[in-house]
């Protein structure tokens, strides 16, 4: 079994025969490590970020991904997507995530050409690989992106436990999915609904602040018409279900109910009847 400083070994080894490296960087743990990794392997004068903005991107989260990588003294880019423009990803099947990653790469191919930068990364890990469905990987792929994470072997645990011996502020991030994972498979994804979200969730980490209980992991699931699904961590559920006042505060919706399993990354998956056929 390849050990986890092995595995590292080879990351550092394969960004380093790279000229120059272009990161897809949401700001969550997985790029942020990938970033961290291409600057040690490359310096920061060979490697440059870009995070995607678009209504899917909450604001906060563009600003700490360009805090993290002036930290690192790369170069950030922000250029702006149009998900929304492409009638698959409206559509919200479930084959959604490969509209986007097409997107995102018809906006990063330009960019590195125009800068010069010899290759794309995504944080694609190895537990991405071989949890299910993945249609973005699969986009991203064929649009000539590289995955040095999961080439690497690197699971998220193994990212997360030396993203902290190299001391990122990111190695314990909760994960932070786009907007539009929250929306139901078959539910159409617009600007509005994506807002929408956005203000329940918020208003629900108010008052969750407000009445002393710690969340880290928390989904505001759009399901459809006016009703919505509140996912927290699986600790949490018993202190919220019994506080009425805190579902009572997110907004938007006319029905909210908490589930009872608490928060599952990609939940809106088990609603897809058939996700074998968007593989």
């Amino acid at each position: 079994m390849t050990s986890q400083a092995d595995k590292v070994d080879a990351l550092l080894d394969r960004l380093s025969s790279l000229s120059s490296l272009l990161v897809a960087f949401s700001g969550g743990a997985d790029s942020a490590f990938l970033l961290a990794a291409a600057v040690r392997a490359l310096g920061p004068e060979r490697v440059e970020a870009a995070t995607a903005v678009s209504p899917s991107l909450p604001k906060s989260e563009l600003d700490r991904a360009g805090d993290f990588a002036a930290g690192l003294g790369v170069v950030h880019h922000a250029p702006t997507t149009d998900e929304l423009a492409r009638e698959g990803y409206r559509r919200n099947a479930g084959d959604r995530c490969f509209f986007c990653k097409t997107e995102l790469m018809s906006v990063l191919a330009p960019l590195a050409e125009r800068r010069g930068v010899a290759a794309i990364a995504t944080g694609t890990n190895a537990d991405d690989t071989v949890a299910g469905f993945r249609p973005g990987i699969r986009a991203a792929a064929s649009a000539g992106a590289i995955t040095p994470l999961s080439d690497a072997g690197l699971t998220k645990n193994e990212i997360r436990a030396v993203s902290r011996e190299w001391d990122l502020s990111t190695w314990d991030k909760p994960a932070a999915a786009c907007l539009s994972s929250r929306i139901a498979y078959g539910v159409e994804v617009t600007a509005a609904g994506l807002e929408r979200v956005a203000a329940a969730e918020a208003a629900l980490r108010d008052a969750l602040r407000a009445a002393g209980i710690p969340v880290r992991n928390l989904r505001v699931r759009d399901l459809g018409g006016d009703a919505a699904k509140v996912e927290i961590d699986a600790e949490l559920v018993e202190a919220v279900a019994a506080r009425g006042d805190v579902l009572a505060a997110v907004e938007g919706f006319a029905e909210v109910r908490l589930d009872e399993r608490g928060f599952r990354s990609g939940a809106m998956n088990e609603l897809l009847p058939n996700p074998e056929r968007y593989r």
